[in-house]
């Protein structure tokens, strides 16, 4: 049996330890935020957090998740208070839609990495996250505002 942390909240799992952890995420855990995209961890759509660290869930296998934390875009608040959450509602940064929980795991890992990130280091840490509509001004300007957010709560 694997334990491990989805959000705060304990999980087991017994049954096919290579499964994908964004099938466990959406079809077990009934947590939807994470998406599917490419399901190659190319595009970016399924990014969660291990211990901290931006992975793509669509190919990351369960078995590696023993005592481990994972964070999905539901975790980053409950109001949606959280900085970068406040940032992309404000600055109205979704279009479609379908890709924006991993854009904004991808930030809040650079944020937490780089309080005051450049437009270079956003552009190298945003790289692997596809947007199909294109919102990518916006994203950026989602990450800085979200670091000015951050900054006047601490």
């Amino acid at each position: 049996m694997i334990k491990f942390q989805v959000n705060g909240e304990t999980h087991s799992y017994r049954g096919d330890t290579s499964m994908p952890l964004l099938w466990f995420l959406r079809d077990i855990a009934d947590l939807k935020g994470t998406k599917f995209g490419c399901g190659k961890g190319l595009c970016g759509a399924c990014t969660v957090h291990l211990n901290g660290q931006a992975v793509r869930s669509c190919v990351l296998p369960v078995q590696v998740l023993d005592g481990q934390s994972v964070t999905t875009v539901e975790g980053l608040s409950d109001d949606a208070g959280h900085s970068i959450q406040r940032a992309w509602q404000t600055l109205n940064v979704a279009q479609c839609g379908y890709c924006q929980s991993g854009q904004m795991m991808s930030a809040v890992a650079l944020l937490q990495a780089n309080k005051a990130p450049s437009d270079e280091d956003i552009n190298n840490m945003m790289s692997g996250n596809i947007c199909r509509c294109g919102t990518y001004p916006r994203i950026k300007k989602a990450i800085k505002l979200a670091a000015d957010l951050a900054i006047k709560v601490n």
